[in-house]
């Protein structure tokens, strides 16, 4: 038997042929298992708990319950349950570009574009897997953009007052999308200070992950 980890992914849409083209997409891969499907967000809960997926893919908009209150539910109920919280990449296009910014905010762990290659959507179901929230850096400052363009935006909580410098710099550099390697470059320090920075960075402001900090910016006006 292979020893190599295999990831237990879940599909939300209820458009089954779209279903239809993930399944066959996820079977391909010997890394990936699909465990479970649902055709709108109340039928996910349930399958979610019983299958207990390591990612799930999750349309935003399906008759009924929509994508993102699914996504609030199934990580509500993993909480109540004492059990890991599976990984919810959101599946949208650009003219549904709020609701995917609240679908982050109620805890989805990133998003992908609906047209989006193949190759991309399975490179981030394996990103998000080991814990990695930057799905597509460039097209979240571009989604963002488009979202908060003429909006009133919030001033920063007192927390972000007690960053230091440096953590105000990797701060401002994973919300303009650069990756690790690039901050480090950029900061002359290693992969590794960059990460112990931006995991205080993150503790201090009370966020999640890389993305969670992408809208933090977007909505107190620090993303410049």
């Amino acid at each position: 038997m292979s020893d190599t980890l295999v990831i237990r992914v879940a599909l939300v849409d209820d458009q089954a042929l779209f279903r239809s083209g993930l399944r066959m997409l996820v079977a391909s891969q010997p890394d990936l298992t699909l465990v479970g499907e649902a055709a709108d967000g109340t039928s996910s809960i349930p399958m979610a708990a019983e299958t207990h997926p390591d990612v799930i893919l999750m349309d935003v908009r399906m008759p009924g319950m929509n994508g993102i209150e699914a996504t609030q539910r199934i990580l509500a109920a993993a909480d109540a349950r004492g059990a890991a919280r599976p990984r919810i990449i959101v599946l949208t296009t650009f003219d549904l570009d709020e609701a995917a910014a609240r679908a982050i905010r109620s805890g989805a762990s990133g998003f992908v574009l609906k047209d989006a290659e193949p190759t991309f959507l399975l490179s981030a179901i394996r990103m998000v897997h080991t814990g990695s929230a930057v799905i597509a850096p460039s097209a979240t400052r571009e989604l963002f953009d488009r979202f908060t363009e003429g909006s009133a935006k919030s001033p920063p909580p007192a927390t972000f007052q007690t960053l230091t410098t440096r953590e105000r710099a990797i701060f401002s550099q994973v919300a303009r999308g650069l990756s690790n390697a690039e901050i480090a470059a950029d900061e002359f320090v290693s992969e590794a200070t960059v990460k112990t920075h931006l995991s205080r960075v993150l503790g201090k402001l009370g966020l999640r992950d890389r993305v969670q900090l992408v809208v933090f910016a977007y909505e107190h006006g620090l993303a410049g």
